[in-house]
């Protein structure tokens, strides 16, 4: 059974795979340098790479199955903010795949792929970041997840409804 809502539990794979995708380009680079064949060695990150870009694509499209929803809950500006980062996310690393994919071609233009794909992979980290964090806001400083919550009724909701507005109001 899928859990719902699907977004949070798939967003997690490509920023796990943004940061190790750098340390497999590196080590593919080193793995050449010492001797192995640069087709090869460089399978590994272009296959991490293609993972990222798939998991990129799912989560750009389970959040916009989601967004109207949350929508309710925190307002336009902070997650077109989100969806606008998520974006150029997946726009990068789908950019990058193709980058990298020279990698496997011989000689210096197989050589300079690989360097350049390397050199993208570490910066495409820092717009991990900026997806992930603009996500956590979402969630942490908006209240995002509180669309989900069920409905109920007594001293538990009284208290949940207080701490979510303890926190938002200390974060305004």
């Amino acid at each position: 059974m899928l859990p719902n809502p699907l977004h949070p539990a798939i967003v997690h794979f490509p920023i796990v795979l943004a940061v190790l995708l750098p340390l497999f380009a590196i080590g593919a680079l080193v793995a050449i340098q010492r001797g192995a064949r640069p087709m090869r060695a460089w399978s590994l990150p272009l296959a991490v790479g293609a993972a990222l870009t798939l998991s990129s694509w799912l989560a750009v499209e389970t959040g916009e199955h989601q967004d109207e929803r949350v929508e309710q809950v925190v307002g336009d500006a902070p997650l077109e903010t989100h969806e606008e980062a998520a974006e150029l996310f997946l726009t990068l690393s789908g950019a990058l795949l193709l980058l990298s994919a020279t990698g496997l071609v011989r000689g210096v233009v197989g050589r300079a792929g690989r360097i350049t794909a390397t050199v993208g992979a570490i910066a495409l980290v820092a717009a991990a970041v900026q997806v992930g964090h603009s996500g956590g806001e979402l969630v942490y400083r908006h209240g995002a997840a509180s669309a989900y919550v069920p409905a109920s009724t007594g001293a538990e909701t009284g208290a949940r409804t207080s701490r979510v507005d303890h926190v938002t109001a200390r974060d305004q």
